[in-house]
C-alpha cells in the first residue's frame, strides 16, 4: 500500500515538475491568497498588540474625568447652561475627587492629576520637564512600580512636603554617576528631595507622537498638596497674578495678540488638569460615570465643563472595528482562495483531458481506480501547497513592508502561518477531488483511441 502510494506521488510530482510554468500559473490565486491572510492576520495582531498596550498605559477599570476650557464666547453659549442658573462653576476640583470618594459606591480608588511645564535644574544641567502633582494611588492606577526608595507618606501629601519621585529618564540624566535617593533637584523655584525613583516604562517616540502619550520616564511626581501650595493654585487669584496680568496686557500692546496656549491657560479655572476613578468591578463602569457625572453637573451649579470618558469601552470600539476590518480583509481573502481552487481545478480538468491516453495505458496494464485517484489528488495537493510556501513567504515580506513604509505595527504569529498553509493545502484537496474523480472513471479502451 505505502509503496502505490509513493508510486503515485512519485508521478504527480513528475508531473508537476514537467510543467513547471504551468503549475506556477496555476498556483498564483493560492500564492496571493495566503499572503493576503498572512498580511491581514499579522495587521491585526498588531493592532491588538497596540491596544494592549493602550489598555497597560491607561489601566483597566478607570474613569477619566477632564476639564473641558471654553475658549470663545460662542463655547460658552453652547453649554446646557439654562438661562435661569448661574454661569459659575468652580471647575473641576479636589473637592469633587473628595466627594466621589465618599459618596459613590463600588470605588476602589481616586487619583487626581495636576500637571504643570517646569524646567529643572541640577548640577549645572537644565531642561524642561512635567511636574505632577498626584496622590499615592496614581502609582497603582497607572501601574508604575518603584525602582528604588519610597512613596510620599501621608504626612508629606497632606502638609505638600518639598518631595519628589523621578521617572527612570531624569535618573538617567542627572544622576547617572550617583545615587538620587535624598538628593536635591530643582523643579521651577522649588527644591525637592528626592524619595524615589520609578521603573522605566517602555513607550516609543512613534506611540508618544500616535497616541499623545508624554514620556513618563522624563516626569517628575510630587504630592498633589506641594503643587497647590508650592507652585500654583487655579482656583485661587492672588494679587502676584493680577498684577502679571496687567504687566502682560501692558507689554503686548494693542496689535499682539495672546497665543492660543496662553489664551488657554488664561481660561483655565479648574483647580486639577485630570481625575481617574478606578472601579472596583469593570460592570460598574458605566454606573459610576454616570452618577459621577450628575454629582459634578450639581456641584458645578448646572455647568458641564468636563468630560467623563471610559478608556475601556474606547478599546472596546476600537477592537469592533479592527473586528469588522479583519473579517472584510478575510472574506477577501478567502474570495482569492476559492478563485485559487477553482484555477486548480479548471488546470488539472484540461490536464486530464490532454492524458487521457496515458490514463487508459495505467488502467490497461493493471492501475486501480484509487491510484488514479491519488496521482491526480496528489497533482492538485503539490500545486496548492507550493502555491502556499510561496504565498507564506510573500505574506511575511508584505507584512514587513507595510511595516516599514507605513509604519503600521505587525505581528506574524504562528497561528496565521498554520492556518493559510492549512487552508491552501484544504484548497487543493478539495478543488482536486473532480478531476481526479473524472480521470479515474474513464474507460480503459476508450481511452486508448482517444485522439
Amino acid at each position: 500500500m505505502t509503496e502505490k502510494i509513493l508510486a503515485n506521488f512519485s508521478l504527480a510530482l513528475e508531473a508537476v515538475l514537467a510543467n513547471k510554468l504551468r503549475s506556477m500559473l496555476t498556483a498564483l490565486g493560492i500564492i496571493f491568497g495566503v499572503a493576503a491572510v498572512i498580511a491581514m492576520l499579522g495587521i491585526g495582531a498588531g493592532a491588538q498588540q497596540e491596544i494592549l498596550d493602550q489598555i497597560r498605559l491607561i489601566g483597566v477599570n478607570n474613569i477619566v474625568i477632564s476639564p473641558v476650557i471654553e475658549q470663545t464666547e460662542e463655547d460658552l453659549q453652547a453649554t446646557t447652561v439654562s438661562a435661569n442658573k448661574p454661569k459659575f462653576s468652580p471647575g473641576l476640583s479636589l473637592a469633587d475627587a473628595q466627594s466621589i470618594q465618599n459618596i459613590i459606591p463600588g470605588i476602589a480608588k481616586i487619583s487626581p492629576e495636576i500637571i504643570l511645564d517646569k524646567y529643572l535644574i541640577t548640577n549645572g544641567i537644565r531642561r524642561s520637564a512635567k511636574l505632577v502633582g498626584v496622590n499615592n494611588y496614581y502609582f497603582d492606577i497607572a501601574n508604575f512600580q518603584l525602582a528604588e526608595g519610597e512613596l510620599f507618606s501621608e504626612r508629606q501629601i497632606r502638609e505638600g512636603d518639598r518631595v519628589c519621585i523621578i521617572g527612570k529618564g531624569i535618573q538617567s540624566r542627572f544622576f547617572s554617576e550617583q545615587e538620587p535617593i535624598d538628593k536635591h533637584i530643582k523643579v521651577g523655584n522649588q527644591w525637592l528631595r528626592i524619595v524615589g525613583v520609578l521603573e522605566p516604562r517602555l513607550i516609543t517616540d512613534e506611540n508618544i507622537s500616535r497616541l499623545g502619550i508624554r514620556d513618563y520616564n522624563m516626569d517628575v511626581y510630587v504630592p498633589i498638596n506641594t503643587v497647590l501650595i508650592r507652585y500654583r493654585d487655579r482656583s485661587l487669584i492672588t494679587q502676584a497674578q493680577i498684577e502679571a496680568a496687567k504687566a502682560r496686557n501692558r507689554s503686548r500692546g494693542d496689535n499682539e495678540e495672546a497665543t492660543t496656549a496662553e489664551l488657554t491657560e488664561q481660561r483655565n479655572y479648574h483647580q486639577i488638569d485630570r481625575l481617574v476613578v478606578q472601579a472596583e468591578e469593570t460592570n460598574a463602569l458605566s454606573r459610576i460615570a454616570e452618577v459621577s457625572s450628575r454629582m459634578l453637573e450639581r456641584r458645578h451649579f448646572g455647568m458641564v465643563d468636563f468630560e467623563v470618558t471610559i478608556p475601556e469601552m474606547l478599546i472596546k470600539q476600537q477592537q469592533r472595528t479592527n473586528q469588522i476590518f479583519n473579517i472584510v480583509l478575510g472574506a477577501l481573502a478567502g474570495i482569492s482562495l476559492l478563485v485559487g481552487g477553482i484555477g486548480i481545478m479548471n488546470i488539472m480538468l484540461a490536464s486530464v483531458m490532454e492524458r487521457i491516453k496515458e490514463i487508459g495505458l495505467r488502467l490497461a496494464v493493471g492501475a486501480q481506480k484509487t491510484d488514479i485517484i491519488w496521482q491526480f489528488l496528489f497533482e492538485a495537493i503539490l500545486i496548492s501547497i507550493s502555491g502556499g510556501l510561496i504565498g507564506i513567504i510573500l505574506g511575511i515580506t508584505i507584512a514587513m513592508g507595510i511595516s516599514q513604509v507605513a509604519d503600521i505595527p505587525t505581528v506574524i504569529t504562528p497561528f496565521s502561518i498554520i492556518l493559510s498553509f492549512g487552508v491552501a493545502a484544504t484548497v487543493g484537496l478539495i478543488f482536486g477531488i473532480a478531476p481526479a474523480r473524472r480521470a479515474a472513471n474513464q474507460d480503459p479502451i476508450t481511452s486508448l483511441r482517444y485522439e
